[in-house]
C-alpha cells in the first residue's frame, strides 16, 4: 500500500510540471523558509505587544528541537529505507537526496512541531503553518523521498511534542525563558539604536 501510494503521487507530479516544479522550490527551501521566519519574529516582537507572538515561536523552536531528536533516535532504530532506494525502477527523483533513513520524516516532525504550537497560541496563524507544514508533508511523498508512514509519524511526534510543551508546569518555564531572553534582545536593540540616534546627532 505504501509503495503504491508513493508512485501514484510521484507519477501525478511527474505528468504535471506546473505543479512540480513550484513544489520542489518549496521542498528545496522549507527548512530555511520555516527557521526563518521563526526568527525573524522573534527578533522582529518587541516588549509587551510581541510577547506572544515571542513566546509562541519559541516554543515552536523547542518543539521542533525536541521532536527532531525523538525522531532522530526513532529513525536509527527503525532504519527504513527511502522509498527511492526499496523502488527505484517505480520512483521518478526531481533532485537528488541523501539515501539515510525515511522514518519519521524530518520535515514533518518539525514542521507539524511548529504548526501546532503556534496554534495553541494563535488558531488563525498556526491554521496557516498547518496548511504549509501539510503540503510539504504530502509533497515528501510525490517526490518519493517518504512512505505516508514516514509523513504520519512525523506528524505524530512533532503535534506531539508540541502538546507536551503546553502542559502548565513546562509553558510556565518556556514563557519564562522566552520572556528573559527577550528582554535581553530588546535592551540589546535599545542600546543599538540609541547609539545610532547619538551618532546622528553628533
Amino acid at each position: 500500500m505504501g509503495i503504491s501510494a508513493v508512485h501514484t503521487l510521484n507519477q501525478f507530479l511527474v505528468h504535471n510540471p506546473g505543479i512540480e516544479g513550484p513544489l520542489a522550490t518549496y521542498e528545496q527551501i522549507a527548512e530555511a523558509l520555516f527557521l526563518g521566519v521563526l526568527l525573524v519574529v522573534i527578533a522582529l516582537a518587541r516588549g509587551t505587544a510581541g510577547m506572544t507572538w515571542r513566546r509562541a515561536c519559541v516554543a515552536a523552536g523547542l518543539s521542533a528541537g525536541v521532536a527532531l531528536a525523538v525522531g532522530k533516535v526513532l529513525s536509527v532504530i527503525v532504519d527504513e529505507k527511502r522509498p527511492f532506494v526499496t523502488h527505484p525502477a517505480l520512483v521518478h527523483l526531481f533532485f537528488r537526496h541523501a539515501a539515510d533513513p525515511g522514518f519519521p520524516s524530518d520535515h514533518a516532525t518539525a514542521s507539524f512541531a511548529i504548526a501546532v504550537a503556534i496554534m495553541l497560541r494563535n488558531r488563525l496563524w498556526g491554521s496557516i503553518v498547518l496548511l504549509a507544514a501539510a503540503i510539504l508533508s504530502v509533497g515528501r511523498v510525490m517526490l518519493g523521498f517518504h512512505y505516508p508512514i514516514d509523513i504520519i509519524g512525523g506528524a505524530v511526534i512533532g503535534t506531539t511534542a508540541a502538546l507536551l510543551l503546553w502542559l502548565p508546569p513546562i509553558r510556565r518555564l518556556v514563557d519564562r525563558i522566552s520572556d528573559f531572553a527577550g528582554g535581553l534582545w530588546d535592551g540589546l536593540v535599545d542600546r543599538l539604536l540609541g547609539r545610532r540616534q547619538v551618532g546622528a546627532s553628533a
